[in-house]
């Protein structure tokens, strides 16, 4: 990673990288829609109401994927010094947190129907729920601070104290006793999910991946662009 240390060089490999990534995300996320709502058969139990998946669990994963790369990038800023990782967390946390927004919602408007209810404050729900607060929380810290040096710092402990909640979130439906369900992909067994349902999903995930890598990168552009402005202004003598 030190060999893009260099903003510039880091500019001209994003450029590089965010026709492909946009391109990956429409055709993905164009794909898995058709496979989800036309293809993908509904649920034995569920019904219809099961198409709401192919949402709230991408965006559940992609809600943790972010924070664990702002944790990481709170350690290399911290330890390492890299000058874009605190950069790229400030560009990554409001796409994580909308992540996380959808994933609350969707997850309210899928628990609605299959429990009854539209919240319980059970382990999953509330973790996540912390993770977003999480998310809101290091927003606030980092634009507190009129020194954005002190700001990132303040932000990046809060990130690793808030790495705890990743496997919180993970494990919550194996450690408690919990109206979610255990998960159903990632797990030893290997998914339980049939394949008409599994490969949409996938699909789905790989798009919502594919748009986090170009929304952050266009953020993060515009934060180094924003950084070397001001740094030009702070460098001409006054009038």
């Amino acid at each position: 990673m030190d060999r893009f240390a260099n903003p510039t060089r880091f500019l001209r490999l994003a450029s590089a990288i965010m026709p492909w990534s946009a391109g990956l995300t429409v055709l993905s996320l164009g794909a898995g829609f058709v496979l989800a709502l036309l293809v993908s058969p509904p649920d034995y139990q569920q019904g219809e109401a099961v198409r709401i998946m192919y949402v709230h669990v991408p965006a559940a994963w992609m809600a943790m994927f972010v924070y664990g790369n702002m944790a990481l990038a709170a350690v290399s800023g911290l330890v390492w010094k890299h000058p874009l990782a605190d950069l790229f967390s400030r560009a990554a946390a409001p796409v994580g947190a909308g992540f996380t927004a959808v994933c609350l919602i969707t997850g309210s408007l899928w628990g609605a129907p299959m429990w009854g209810t539209w919240w319980v404050w059970d382990a999953r729900l509330t973790s996540v729920l912390i993770l977003f607060f999480l998310y809101l929380g290091y927003i606030a810290l980092v634009n507190a601070f009129d020194d954005p040096n002190r700001g990132s710092a303040a932000g990046n402990v809060l990130l690793l104290v808030g790495a705890v909640n990743i496997p919180v979130i993970k494990f919550s439906v194996d450690w408690w006793n919990t109206l979610h369900q255990p998960a159903s992909v990632v797990r030893l067994g290997g998914p339980a999910l049939a394949g008409s349902m599994l490969w949409p999903l996938l699909v789905m995930a790989l798009g919502f991946t594919a748009y986090f890598v170009t929304v952050v990168l266009l953020r993060l552009r515009s934060e180094i662009l924003g950084r070397k402005i001001q740094s030009i202004r702070f460098s001409e003598p006054p009038v």
